[in-house]
């Protein structure tokens, strides 16, 4: 039983892609970013390489990876809990994305944390439009927005905390391959929705966003009911979405147009190291 480190995603994904892709809603995450690593680069996120590491189990069989793309904290999918002391022997962690059991596991091994933030996993169930409709109308977002959409990609990662790196790179790919779609009322975006590539029969729903002059009549409800829809369509068979348990008004979006809890997850951070 042991885990192995790599900055390199090749290795990592010829070693874990296949226990990842057997479980694409849970490790969503993590399938992402590897793709983005594979497909931008090692410094697809930031300057600093990434760290990728899997655990093999008793059996040698991958039951658990480690995906770290600086500046962005680790992200762990479920691993055994054996696994959590050789983790934190191995890597000098400050911080960590996981499932709440795990990532308690490992705080407790540091001298002091704090849960930075809740986070709740959603899976779409039945589809169900908003009702009564906002007004306005749904359109794919185009190069000229960019400007517009660079603004509310760096709003939003401000807003929940992220850093603010690549919003400019974000918003080309996104915008390149159709995957950016905009709300308008009278010809004027009023809200965003995105939607990751289609990874294992999955896709993930990210970033959703709404300036605040614009917050409280429906849009992001009906913009993120349109790109789910579209997903589907496009033959999506799993739309996901994360949530901060902290705001109790965009989870309560969320499930009125059928979205369900799937799993929660902690972004925990040491304090006294």
């Amino acid at each position: 039983m042991t885990w192995t480190f790599t900055d390199d995603v090749n290795a990592f994904l010829d070693a874990a892609g296949a226990s990842l892709v057997a479980r694409p809603a849970e490790n969503t995450l993590v399938l992402t970013v590897t793709a983005t690593l594979r497909r931008g680069g090692p410094h697809a996120y930031g300057d600093a390489a990434p760290l990728l590491g899997w655990w093999r189990g008793a059996d040698g069989e991958v039951a658990g990876t480690l995906v770290q793309t600086p500046p962005y904290p680790p992200v762990l999918t479920a691993v055994a809990l054996e696994a959590v002391a050789p983790l934190a022997a191995s890597l000098p962690l400050t911080a960590v994305n996981a499932d709440r059991a795990i990532a308690q596991a490992l705080a407790a091994t540091w001298p002091g944390h704090r849960v930075v933030q809740e986070q709740r996993l959603y899976r779409l169930g039945t589809l169900i439009p908003p009702s009564p409709a906002p007004s306005g109308r749904p359109r794919t977002a185009t190069t000229a927005d960019r400007e517009l959409l660079v603004r509310w990609f760096l709003a939003f990662a401000d807003e929940v905390g992220q850093p603010a790196t690549h919003a400019e790179r974000q918003v080309d790919e996104r915008t390149a391959s159709g995957r950016l779609t905009l709300w308008e009322v009278d010809g004027v975006p009023v809200s965003m929705a995105g939607v990751s590539p289609r990874i294992a029969g999955t896709v993930r729903i990210a970033p959703v966003y709404t300036p605040a002059e614009h917050r409280g009549r429906g849009y992001a409800a009906a913009v993120t009911a349109e790109v789910s829809r579209a997903a589907r369509e496009a033959g999506a068979q799993e739309v996901l979405l994360f949530t901060d348990l902290a705001n109790p008004t965009s989870n309560g979006v969320y499930q009125r147009i059928g979205f369900r809890a799937v799993s929660d997850r902690l972004l925990i951070s040491a304090t006294e190291r």
